[in-house]
């Protein structure tokens, strides 16, 4: 089995005590064995002078099948977005998909994400893109209403099957998701979450992100918040990863946090689309909920970026409560690293611990964007500071994704925009 070395880092640990200091890190196969001040040899020596070594981030929501669309759908309402979205797909091919598949992860590597959360259909193609690059992939096999669906057959059980199929993989952890509460009513959701219970994954789903479709639901039900509706048929439970849930009440809050439910959030997203509010993170917070961070699909925030989704979501909600207080760069780094391996029920990743699998970023603190950088305001500089410009090294499994700035990772140079419909 061979070992490496990290040498010399500025080591964002994301342990239990958020320690940053100087020290090196030891990797054996796919597992961190030690992280620390000692000295020692390995097959292999990282010099990280001058570098921050910190868990990989964690995408905790996107269409990565979806890159393709950058730049088509911008400047829209989120009605006139899906109608457009949901016709889209259904021309889809899938050399298509599994191409935009690729050219998503290669993005996200890039940008020092290690893992990611996605909701699509043909889960099975995007999959054959996670293998083949060697990013870890929780994938949530998208469900909805099947008089509403482009998919072939039931969607629940096209899930299942996938499920079933994709179980007990390395980088693959298949699970199930449902689209919204929109193009799926109660017997899709609880049959969802029967999937769920039986095969012991997440559930992943949109929920609550607009006025529109809060309201439109309020009226169509009598009176009943969709968050209110999940939570009275007994859908709400600890493997749900709520997308979102911008528009939720101090009520809704608690309901997610009884039933021990999470949320991604995915500022810039929301933003871009002009949402008509702001998910109440410090309410969430506040409550015990676990709130992690996402990018949404390139679609529809053009970038799959997670410190710029970072950057943006501590100021936005600083700015929106007038309390530059009301956020921290630690609160935000969390969301990413450790809150979002939370959500998705492993305790392997998402900090630099012995006995971590080896997900790890170095950052170069000689950037121009990083100086000066040292323990003191490591955090702060990631968050605020930092852009993908800095990532000079990604590691998914003791396995260089990226190294000295270059991605060592397929790419499809010469492909046309058609090869990705």
């Amino acid at each position: 089995m061979k070992s490496k070395l990290i040498l010399n880092a500025t080591i964002v640990s994301q342990d239990s005590k958020r320690s940053v200091f100087n020290g090196n890190i030891l990797i054996e196969g796919s597992r961190i064995v030690y992280a620390g001040h000692d000295e020692m040899g390995a097959d292999e020596i990282i010099d990280a002078t001058g570098k921050i070594a910190m868990p990989g981030m964690i995408n905790a929501h996107c269409h990565v099948a979806m890159t393709h669309l950058r730049g088509q759908i911008d400047d829209v309402p989120l009605s006139s977005f899906l109608e457009k979205t949901f016709r889209l797909d259904a021309e889809r091919t899938e050399k298509g998909i599994y191409n935009s598949a690729i050219l998503g992860i290669r993005e996200m590597v890039h940008s020092g994400i290690t893992s990611f959360l996605d909701l699509y259909y043909s889960e099975d193609i995007i999959a054959r893109a996670v293998e083949k690059t060697g990013i870890r992939g929780f994938l949530a096999w998208n469900t909805l209403d099947e008089d509403k669906t482009t998919q072939r057959g039931n969607p629940v059980k096209n899930a299942e099957h996938f499920i079933s199929e994709f179980k007990d993989r390395d980088l693959v952890t298949p699970a199930i998701g449902v689209q919204g509460i929109y193009v799926a009513g109660d017997e899709t959701y609880l049959a969802a979450r029967d999937v769920a219970d039986r095969a012991g994954t997440i559930i992943h789903g949109h929920l609550a992100e607009t006025r529109e479709e809060v309201y439109n639901y309020v009226r169509a039900s009598g009176g009943e918040r969709p968050i209110e509706h999940l939570s009275k048929i007994g859908f709400l439970n600890q493997r749900f990863i709520a997308a979102h849930s911008v528009w939720a009440t101090l009520h809704e809050v608690r309901l997610l946090s009884q039933a021990s439910s999470s949320v991604s959030w995915n500022p810039v997203s929301n933003a871009k689309l002009g949402v008509g509010g702001i998910a109440p993170i410090p309410e969430y917070i506040n409550n015990g909920v676990t709130v992690s961070i996402g990018s949404d699909s390139t679609a529809s925030n053009n970038s799959q970026d997670i410190i710029s989704s970072m950057k943006f979501g501590s100021i936005w909600v600083k700015n929106d409560r007038w309390n530059p207080a009301a956020t921290s760069a630690q609160m935000l780094l969390d969301m990413a690293t450790v809150n979002a391996a939370a959500a998705l029920k492993r305790n392997d990743i998402g900090s630099i611990t012995q006995g971590m699998l080896a997900d790890i970023v170095l950052i170069d603190t000689a950037n121009p964007r990083m100086v000066p950088t040292t323990p003191s305001n490591a955090i702060s500089n990631i968050v605020y500071s930092a852009d993908t410009s800095c990532i000079s090294d990604v590691m998914v499994n003791g396995k260089f994704l990226k190294r000295d700035g270059a991605l060592m990772i397929p790419s499809h140079e010469h492909l046309q925009y058609s090869d990705y419909n």
